[in-house]
């Protein structure tokens, strides 16, 4: 992926599995974010993306929204919409359009908000929703799409430790219903729960392995030039500064 004239990140040959979670994790400017554009199509990218075996360039761009869901870092929204309003932007590609949302349209969103714990305040303006809130709203927005993979750059942001254990829970259950999640975590603790990890450094995978692997573990401390230690407690992986 280039910039300019500038190479970005380097993945001449990477394969995400499909029907796991894998969590992208790297030092700050590794790249991590610029990957995660380009493999939904943010960012223009030089060679080809491929999205459940097919070239990302094939797909119509309105089938391509429905088996791809896209969560971008700190994304803006209007203040003054309703909750209920944003989550369902979500289901803007299974509309016709113009087409008011259906029954189905409906029922997927309430099950996003109920998901992400912010149907409560279905009524309430963005703009008057704190930072974790917000953040729960855009969640389900992505998870209203009900698509196949979903992208998710920074998803924890702003949410306190018993959201992001929910978070984590919502992605399980989305895995084992055989979608893929791909997420770009700064909670290194929370990205070794992933099934697999894929470990950026200077803008080059370095290493993708199973998040159980002493293997992966290494490379991880590497990135970080040793300056974290990686411990279970209490069947939960800990990650610590040195």
């Amino acid at each position: 992926m280039f910039f300019g004239a500038r190479l970005v990140v380097d993945a001449r040959e990477l394969t995400l599995a499909a029907g796991r979670w894998t969590a992208v994790v790297g030092p700050n400017g590794a790249g991590k974010t610029t990957l995660l554009k380009a493999l939904a199509h943010v960012l223009p990218s030089q060679g080809s993306v491929h999205l459940l075996g097919r070239r990302l360039e094939e797909w119509p761009a309105k089938a391509r929204a429905r088996a791809l869901a896209w969560l971008g870092q700190g994304e803006p929204g209007a203040d003054d919409l309703l909750a209920h309003d944003v989550a369902m932007l979500g289901r803007l590609p299974h509309q016709p359009w113009l087409a008011a949302p259906s029954v189905a349209d409906h029922a997927a969103v309430e099950r996003a908000m109920r998901r992400t714990q912010c149907w409560e305040w279905r009524d309430r303006p963005l703009g008057r929703l704190s930072g974790g809130e917000r953040q729960r709203v855009l969640l389900a927005r992505a998870f209203a799409v009900e698509a196949e993979v979903l992208l998710m750059d920074e998803p924890l942001a702003n949410l306190d430790a018993p959201h992001q254990a929910d978070w984590m829970l919502a992605v399980r259950e989305l895995v084992a219903s055989g979608r893929t999640v791909v997420s770009v975590l700064h909670e290194l603790g929370m990205a070794l729960h992933a099934d697999e990890l894929l470990v950026l450094q200077r803008g080059r995978p370095v290493h993708q392995g199973a998040c159980n692997d002493p293997v992966t573990h290494a490379a991880l401390r590497d990135v970080f030039d040793n300056r974290i230690d990686i411990h279970k407690v209490a069947g939960r992986w800990v990650v610590l500064p040195r």
